[in-house]
């Protein structure tokens, strides 16, 4: 057996790279040793160099860090889609998500609105901007820090209301899933992974790169929440 392809990634993708990286292991005796963080830490790992063979995150963080060298040209491909979905603690009342307003609604009446760092974080204070809602909602939502599930912070209470990718919802425990955002104000995210400039094994790691973007990867992807890109 080869040594362990390295592979760097946000949160978002955790559940779904481990289940991929178990399943390629055993199809091709290739371990695949995964490190999973906040995606904004990841990126800067990325950039001081850190030692790995393959990054996958958000395909517009992964674009600028191709742009900048950290990411080997051309050696990106998409591999799944997320969409962005609301927690509330298990046992409280699920709001109404028929349509945006319903959803500016259930933020203006929440005592607080959990969100991330992450796409999602920044969709969410792009939604609160366009509503007028930055010195109310935004003002006293509270930003999980890098790595801390939203999902967790909902469960002790600490939010009402939590929004992230629904691959990160997906079966944590003491929160209930209120269900994705409507189509009229949803945002798809796109998850891609690309070598690293940093990496010794370059060829091994654009075939899994390669796997991960495969027909082979599609179960998996969508157990876990996500749709194949």
């Amino acid at each position: 057996m080869s040594r362990a392809i390295a592979c760097l990634s946000s949160m978002a993708t955790r559940h779904i790279l481990e289940d991929l990286g178990r399943d390629y292991e055993h199809r091709h005796g290739v371990k695949v040793a995964l490190r999973s963080m906040g995606g904004v830490e990841a990126a800067k790992l990325a950039r001081a160099g850190e030692r790995t063979d393959i990054i996958a995150l958000a395909s517009k963080a992964l674009e600028s860090l191709e742009a900048e060298g950290h990411v080997v040209r051309d050696s990106v491909r998409a591999f799944a889609r997320s969409k962005i979905g609301i927690a509330v603690p298990a046992g409280s009342r699920r709001p109404s998500l028929e349509n945006g307003a319903a959803v500016r609604q259930a933020m203006t009446e929440a005592r607080r609105v959990c969100y991330s760092t992450g796409p999602s974080g920044d969709h969410f204070q792009a939604l609160c901007e366009r509503w007028g809602l930055a010195d109310s909602v935004l003002a006293r939502a509270l930003k999980a820090p890098p790595g801390v599930p939203v999902a967790t912070l909902v469960a002790n209470g600490e939010a009402d209301l939590g929004i992230q990718q629904l691959s990160e919802l997906i079966g944590q425990p003491g929160i209930e899933i209120a269900g994705p955002l409507p189509q009229e104000i949803q945002a798809m995210t796109v998850f891609s992974a690309g070598v690293s400039t940093a990496s010794n094994e370059r060829e091994a790691a654009q075939a899994l790169v390669a796997y991960l973007a495969s027909t082979d990867a599609h179960e998996p992807i969508r157990r876990h929440g996500m749709e194949p890109a």
